[in-house]
Order: structure tokens, then C-alpha cells, then sequence
């Protein structure tokens, strides 16, 4: 991706998510208050039930559901999802919480981004989620945690890294109060990056991602 003078206005973007959907409530934020010029077209939530299916609801966003049982594999589920992303338009597609393997198809490389509660590479991986990731940091005994944003291809928490931000771990702290101060971040870090996609920012070379000024 390059940088280009032509700046879309309310770029056409879908969420992913599995549970509580606080971070779509983050982004709807910020796209209420004119900071996020984006538009949520579509939400997709591989579980049924869960509030942030509900949060999208109240929002007016066309909701689905499409859970791994239901189509049987990861390859089916993913085809699925992204023909669906196909036909409303996105440009980008943001997990917020999507617990569920993706296999990304050749049109969407560098098209979905993910958000992760840690300084990845460290607390990554498989079963690296939530209150998990802050539990094993708290438990090694690190000092300093935070949350990545990054591309997403076909590994758990393993595509280029877009920007990352750092919080102190305290002598202190819960699992809890860790993701808390973690959550702060990635409120901040997640719709400045999904701007800076928007506004043709970034640039991809192998693994290094930059942020090209405007």
C-alpha cells in the first residue's frame, strides 16, 4: 500500500468479534464524534448471543452469525465470511475480540487488521486471548505489557506489526487492573491506525509497516 492523494471519506469497513464487542463500541465512538471516518457496514460474530452482536443491533448495522460448527472448517467458514465482506464493499476488516482462525484469501492480504492485548511477539499464539494473555504476563513476571496492532494472515497473532503501545506492570496488579490499563491503549492505538489505513498511510515492505505523514 502506498500513499495516494485521493482521501476516502467514510471508507466501508466490517467487524469481527465473539463476545462483548467493546471494542466496536469503541469504534462506533469515535466514528460518532467525527474522529473515525469510516463506516461499519457490516458485523459478523462467530458465536451467537453475545453483546456485541447486540451493540450492533442497536446501532443499525447488518449483523450475522457464522460459528466454525456451522460450516464444518476453518477454509468453509473463512470463504464464507469474506464473500459476505465482498458484497457490502469493505475495504477493511477489523477484528475486535474474533476468537476463530481466518484463512485469508489473496484479495484481503494486508486488508485485516487485529488487535492484541499484548507486545506481541511475547503472550502470543494459540489460547492467547483476554484474560488469558494477561494472566501468563502477570505470572512471568513481566514488567511492561500493552497492545499490537497488526495485519493478520493465516498464524494466530503473527502478521506485520502496525504500531504497538506499552503499559507499566505494576507489583500490584490483577489480571484485571492489567487489562484495564491495557484496554486504555487499545481504545487509543486501534482507530488512529484504522485512520491512518483509511487515509493510505501505511506502507508495507516485508514485515516493516510505516506510517507515511500526510
Amino acid at each position: 500500500m502506498s500513499t495516494s492523494e485521493s482521501v476516502p471519506t467514510r471508507m466501508r469497513i466490517a467487524v469481527l468479534l465473539s463476545g462483548g464487542g467493546t471494542t466496536l463500541q469503541n469504534l462506533l465512538d469515535r466514528i460518532a464524534e467525527g474522529s473515525l471516518p469510516v463506516e461499519i457496514a457490516l458485523v459478523i460474530s462467530s458465536r451467537a448471543g453475545v453483546k456485541g452482536i447486540e451493540r450492533a443491533e442497536r446501532a443499525g448495522i447488518p449483523t450475522q452469525v457464522m460459528t466454525r460448527k456451522a460450516f464444518g472448517s476453518i477454509d468453509a467458514m473463512s470463504e464464507a465470511i469474506f464473500s459476505e465482506c465482498r458484497k457490502i464493499g469493505a475495504e477493511l476488516i477489523c477484528l475486535a475480540g474474533y476468537l476463530q482462525r481466518l484463512r485469508i484469501p489473496a484479495d484481503f492480504v494486508h486488508r485485516v487488521i487485529n488487535i492484541h492485548p499484548s507486545l506481541l511477539p511475547a503472550f502470543g499464539g494459540q489460547g492467547m486471548y483476554g484474560h488469558h494473555v494477561h494472566e501468563a504476563v502477570l505470572a512471568f513476571g513481566a514488567k511492561v505489557s500493552g497492545c499490537t496492532v497488526h495485519f493478520t494472515d493465516d498464524e494466530y497473532d503473527h502478521g506485520p506489526i502496525i504500531a504497538q503501545r506499552a503499559v507499566p506492570v505494576l507489583d500490584d496488579d490483577t489480571p484485571e487492573t492489567l487489562a484495564a490499563r491495557v484496554f486504555e491503549q487499545e481504545c487509543q492505538v486501534y482507530p488512529e491506525v484504522i485512520r491512518s489505513f483509511a487515509l493510505r498511510r501505511l506502507r508495507i515492505d516485508g514485515r516493516c509497516v510505516r506510517q507515511v505523514p500526510g
